[in-house]
C-alpha cells in the first residue's frame, strides 16, 4: 500500500483522510489501509485533531481513523509519500507547494483537490502544482460531484481523475477507489478545472434565484444557461465541450447548484435576504470559492473573448453595483437568441 500525504485540513482534506485510511477489503485489498498523513496550517487544530481525532470546525462528527497520522510539520508529512493530496484553498495553494517542493519524493504523483483559479495569474491549479511542485512530478486532478460529508461517511460517490499522464491517473485510480468511491479517468484536465471553478460561480446565482423565491423554472434556466456558459470557456479555452456533460461539469454543477450542503449556494440564498457579502463570508468557517473565482473567471473570459452574463451580474451584485433582483432582471431582459450561441 501506499504512503499519502494530505495537504490541508479542512472538510475536503480530512474526508479523503478518513477515505483513504479505510480498510479495503471490499476491493480485493486483504484489509490493508495507506500510510496517511494529514498535514494542518494551524497549529491549534492540527493539535485537536491529532488528541480528540475530530475536526469540529471543518467536518463535525466524524472520526479520523487512529492511523492516520496527523501533523503539523510538512516534511513529516512529506515524508517518503508517493502520494501527495492538495487539499488547500486556491488562494494558498501557491505558497504551501512551494514549501512543500524540498521535501517531495522524486516522482512523486501529485493530486489537486481543489476547485478555483488563482487570481492573480487565472492559473489552475494543477498549472500552480506543476510549476511549484516541478515537472517530475505528475498532476492528477480530482472532481467530480463530491460533497466531503458524504465521502466521509461512505455515501456513493463517482469522481474524476484527470491528468495528461495515464500512468498517473490510473493510480489514483487505484489508490481511491471503494466499494463507494469510483473514478473515472479524463485526459481534459483544462475542461475539468474550468468547469470545477466556474460551477461555483453558477451555484451562487442558483442560490440567489432560490433565496429569492422565484420557482423551479428559473432555477432550471439558470443552471441550464450556467451550463452553456462554463461551456463557452472551457472550449475557448482548449478543453473539450463533452466534458463539460460529464461528472466535472453537469454532475459537480447540479450537486453544488441544489445540495444543502453547498457553501456557494448557501452565499446565494442569503445574499437574496439582504445580507451584505462581507457579513456572509465572515460569519462562515469554510471558504465559499465561488466568491473568489468569479473576477477571476471574468478576467479569463475576456482573455478568450468570452461572454459569461451570469459571472458579470454576480461580480455587480458582490462589488455593489447592483441589487440581486436587478441582476436577475438584467439577465432575463438580454437580447434572446439562438441557444446554443
Amino acid at each position: 500500500m501506499k504512503t499519502i500525504a494530505i495537504l490541508g485540513a479542512g472538510s475536503w482534506g480530512t474526508a479523503l483522510a478518513v477515505h483513504l485510511a479505510r480498510p479495503r477489503k471490499d476491493v480485493g485489498a486483504a484489509g490493508q489501509v495507506p500510510d496517511v498523513r494529514l498535514w494542518a496550517r494551524d497549529a491549534e487544530l492540527a493539535d485537536a485533531l491529532a488528541h480528540s481525532r475530530l475536526n469540529e470546525v471543518y467536518l463535525p462528527g466524524i472520526a479520523l481513523p487512529e492511523s492516520v497520522r496527523v501533523t503539523r510539520a510538512l516534511s513529516e508529512a512529506l515524508d517518503g509519500a508517493e502520494l501527495v493530496v492538495s487539499a488547500l484553498p486556491s488562494h494558498g495553494c501557491r505558497g504551501v507547494m512551494r514549501a512543500a517542493r524540498p521535501h517531495l519524493r522524486p516522482h512523486a504523483t501529485m493530486v489537486s483537490a481543489t476547485k478555483g483559479l488563482e487570481h492573480d495569474t487565472l492559473n489552475r491549479m494543477s498549472e500552480v502544482i506543476d510549476q511549484e511542485a516541478g515537472a517530475d512530478h505528475p498532476v492528477v486532478v480530482l472532481s467530480g460531484p463530491s460533497f466531503a460529508l458524504e465521502v466521509a461517511r461512505g455515501l456513493p460517490t463517482a469522481v474524476l481523475a484527470a491528468s495528461r499522464h495515464d500512468a498517473a491517473s490510473a493510480l489514483v485510480q487505484e489508490e481511491f477507489r471503494a466499494a463507494y468511491f469510483r473514478l473515472y479517468r479524463s485526459s481534459d484536465v483544462i475542461g475539468v478545472e474550468i468547469s470545477a471553478a466556474m460551477k461555483n460561480v453558477i451555484a451562487i446565482s442558483a442560490g440567489v434565484v432560490e433565496g429569492l423565491g422565484l420557482g423551479q423554472n428559473a432555477h432550471a434556466a439558470l443552471i441550464t444557461r450556467g451550463l452553456a456558459e462554463i461551456a463557452r470557456l472551457v472550449v475557448a479555452a482548449g478543453g473539450q465541450r463533452d466534458t463539460t456533460a460529464g461528472l466535472s461539469g453537469l454532475g459537480d454543477l447540479v450537486l453544488t447548484c441544489t445540495g444543502s450542503l453547498s457553501r456557494n449556494r448557501y452565499v446565494g440564498i442569503e445574499l437574496a435576504r439582504g445580507r451584505t457579502l462581507e457579513d456572509i463570508v465572515a460569519g462562515m468557517k469554510m471558504i465559499a470559492e465561488g466568491v473568489k473565482t468569479t473576477s477571476a473567471a471574468l478576467a479569463l473570459g475576456a482573455r478568450y473573448g468570452v461572454e459569461l452574463p451570469i459571472a458579470t451580474q454576480m461580480a455587480a451584485v458582490f462589488e455593489g453595483r447592483c441589487g440581486v433582483r436587478d441582476a436577475v432582471e438584467t439577465l432575463m431582459l438580454r437580447p434572446q437568441r439562438a441557444e446554443t450561441v
